[in-house]
């Protein structure tokens, strides 16, 4: 039996590894480069559209607990990601181009997979996984929306509806390193965690006022066919408009990080993170935006240190799909009453670059018969019940602590009494780690 996989995105290059390494054939299919996305610009596989960062990698994170369950797994991304990584504080980043490059490298190295090129444009009858991302190719997007229609038996002139939504996603603006002024800018990372590796513009009071009246009045680009902007991605402007101080408590918040020519904290501060091995391009950090090119080349050189910034890819908008998982998937990310299709990635409603792979290497098991019954007390198994369980609200779910069951505190084998014991957020957050791996430690 071969397996098609349809994207060879995080989700498809994970299930295809993992289908390749458990013995299986596969057929990995990508339009790159044939065809590209509004978003995607690198020939590659596994493009990191957004940021480079995947996130921080200690175990009390949930971001470092889904990590660390990935690679019990075997996980290819994270396995490239530690050759290609660069300094990012407390956080795992890679040098995007590099590991695209190594990713491609050894999938097309792999004797068990035969890469096809070329935009697919009919749905698959059987045994395939279905990882086109966020960023699904009109054509085969429709060839989705007809099929899903007619599986849960509803017309599909009704539109999208519950069958295949959309939403908007933003990436945020890079410029390169030799045009930051370090004269107004200061490297340190927010807590001190790890080395000084991000650049930091400090801002006082009055620069931060004519900032951001400038930025909340500055001219977006035009979108289309707008049905909702998820809220983990909405732009800097959007998230401005919400108040003064909303930005100065967001992605500006100047907690954690000490100015060392003053000795003191500032009023605001825009992040830089180092965007590639050579550190000659730096990301600014949580300014994805919808403004227009001028735009943002005009208000973001108000930022201290940038006045002379030189802009290597301005914040775009782009339109992202994904399915009813909870109502067209099972817990294995199969199409229910389909011959063996899967979907994987951000399409299912999985959100975040290693939560998509996670559920590449997930349905790679599956198809494979090797994947074990995951419980709730880890953040893959949590993470599967979420996208399968009934929610008339579904919305795309990053990995997060909440997730999880909560602990059962007890003493001596029995309960605590009438009022338990509160433990520190980083504790617990600890044992719910160290719970989760005990599942994994016992598997093997």
């Amino acid at each position: 039996m071969i397996i098609t996989v349809i994207g060879a995105g995080l989700a498809g290059v994970e299930a295809a590894h993992t289908l390749s390494k458990n013995g299986v054939k596969v057929r990995l299919c990508e339009m790159k480069p044939t065809q590209y996305s509004p978003a995607h610009t690198h020939a590659g596989f596994a493009e990191l559209v957004c940021s480079n960062s995947l996130k921080a990698d200690r175990l009390s994170t949930s971001a470092g607990l889904l990590k660390a369950e990935m690679r019990a797994l075997g996980s290819l991304t994270l396995e490239v990601a530690e050759l290609t990584k660069i300094a990012a504080g407390g956080a795992l980043a890679v040098d995007r181009t590099a590991f695209s490059d190594e990713i491609t490298r050894r999938l097309h190295a792999d004797p068990n997979i035969e890469v096809i090129t070329g935009e697919i444009t009919d749905f698959p009858e059987s045994n395939a996984i279905i990882a086109t991302g966020p960023l699904t190719s009109d054509t085969f997007a429709e060839a989705i929306k007809q099929k899903l229609a007619l599986m849960v038996g509803k017309p599909c002139e009704a539109g999208f509806g519950a069958e295949l939504l959309g939403f908007y996603d933003a990436a945020a603006p890079i410029v390169t390193a030799e045009s930051i002024d370090m004269e107004k800018a200061f490297m340190a990372s927010r807590y001190g965690k790890g080395d000084a590796d991000y650049i930091n513009c400090p801002f006082t009071q009055e620069e931060y006022e004519v900032f951001y009246n400038e930025l909340i009045n500055a001219k977006p680009a035009e979108l289309h066919e707008i049905d909702k902007v998820y809220e983990a991605c909405l732009p800097v402007e959007v998230l401005a408009k919400r108040g003064k101080d909303s930005i100065r408590f967001g992605c500006m918040k100047p907690v954690g990080l000490i100015d060392p020519r003053t000795d003191r904290k500032n009023y605001a501060v825009v992040q830089l993170r180092q965007e590639n091995t050579d550190k000659s391009m730096y990301n600014i950090v949580g300014f994805q935006t919808n403004l227009k090119f001028g735009e943002q080349q005009r208000v973001f050189r108000l930022i201290p240190g940038l006045e002379n910034a030189e802009f290597v890819r301005y914040g775009v908008m782009h339109r992202n799909t994904f399915i009813d998982s909870p109502r067209l998937l099972d817990s294995c990310f199969r199409l229910r009453g389909s011959d063996n299709i899967y979907f994987a990635g951000q399409i299912t409603g999985v959100e975040g670059y290693m939560e998509s792979a996670a559920s590449g290497i997930l349905t790679g098991l599956a198809m494979a018969g090797r994947l074990p019954e995951l419980p709730k007390t880890t953040m893959l198994g949590a993470l599967t019940r979420y996208i399968s369980t009934p929610n008339e609200n579904f919305q795309p779910m990053g990995a997060n602590m909440g997730l999880l069951p909560p602990l059962d505190l007890k003493i001596g084998g029995a309960p605590r009494s009438s009022r338990p014991t509160k433990l520190k957020k980083q504790e617990k957050y600890e044992r719910l780690a160290e719970r989760a791996l005990s599942f994994y430690e016992n598997s093997n």
